[in-house]
């Protein structure tokens, strides 16, 4: 039985690879309108002085708690801030901020339309799921190799492997929000004579809201983490801080840029968390 053939997996997937990357002017308009994303994401970020984008933020997370406010929060975000700049990684961190920002809004506006149809249609449920378990289970560090195949080395192949290994939660609490809408609403909706987009942006997606953020929260901190490990392939961050620092074998420089790491995952968790907690309590 294991006397069989070895299949030439290695050789297909080489094959399939080298025959995709002749469409090259494909690949060459999707890294343009990556790189347009990122540097419009990195100019904003670069424009507002330090303290000007740590009032933002704060001004940000006060209305994300506006009936019960997250003193411990804000008083993170100050400190956290200030020890990014004071250990000299504020551009590193602004980088790594840009390319969360860019996977993440890329995962949401792909994943929340495809959960979407996959809670309306159990064919492409059928269909998208092993795809997806693929996309989540295949180890983060071979989606840099296709990458670099396809789009270089740089910022823009760091978002496309960010965005395939972070959006599954997305499409999966979507369908699942969805589906989890009691079918008596809808039907109270369908019996007022609403058309089926207006059953869907005014019964299902607001009820699923607290699902599909939750989804959102943890596409966006895969996306961190994906972007930490994109350094390797030319992701510039706070990540490549400590891949250099691997390199160097310097705990020291390594300890410093990972707490960086830390401190902004943190205050991303918090404040898109914040988001989805009801207003009212």
């Amino acid at each position: 039985m294991f006397n069989l053939p070895k299949l030439p997996l290695a050789q297909w997937v080489n094959e399939f690879v080298n025959w995709l990357t002749q469409f090259e002017g494909f690949f060459q308009g999707i890294t343009n309108f990556l790189n347009a994303i990122i540097n419009s994401f990195q100019w904003v970020f670069d424009l507002l002085p330090e303290w000007l984008f740590v009032v933002v933020i704060v001004a940000i997370t006060l209305y994300a708690n506006r009936k019960k406010q997250k003193w411990s929060l804000i008083i993170l975000e100050v400190l956290g801030f200030w020890y990014i700049a004071n250990q000299g990684y504020w551009r590193d961190m602004t980088q790594t901020l840009t390319l969360v920002l860019t996977s993440s809004l890329i995962a949401i506006v792909i994943g929340i339309p495809l959960g979407i149809w996959m809670a309306k249609s159990n064919k492409v449920k059928t269909i998208v799921n092993p795809i997806l378990d693929f996309m989540q289970t295949m180890p983060a560090f071979v989606y840099l190799i296709p990458a670099v195949a396809f789009f270089g080395i740089g910022m823009a192949p760091g978002v496309v492997a960010s965005v395939i290994f972070a959006m599954p939660p997305t499409v999966r609490m979507t369908n699942l929000g969805i589906r989890q809408v009691p079918g008596d609403l809808i039907e109270a909706a369908d019996s007022f004579g609403s058309t089926s987009w207006q059953t869907l942006t005014q019964v299902q997606l607001p009820i699923a809201k607290s699902t599909i953020m939750a989804g959102v929260n943890q596409s966006m901190m895969l996306s961190l983490s994906m972007v930490v490990i994109a350094s390797m392939i030319g992701a510039m961050g706070l990540g490549t801080k400590v891949y250099f620092a691997v390199g160097r074998n310097d705990a020291g420089s390594g300890f410093t840029a990972g707490f960086a790491i830390v401190i902004l995952a943190i205050i991303l968790d918090r404040v898109t968390q914040a988001f989805n907690k009801p207003q009212n309590k």
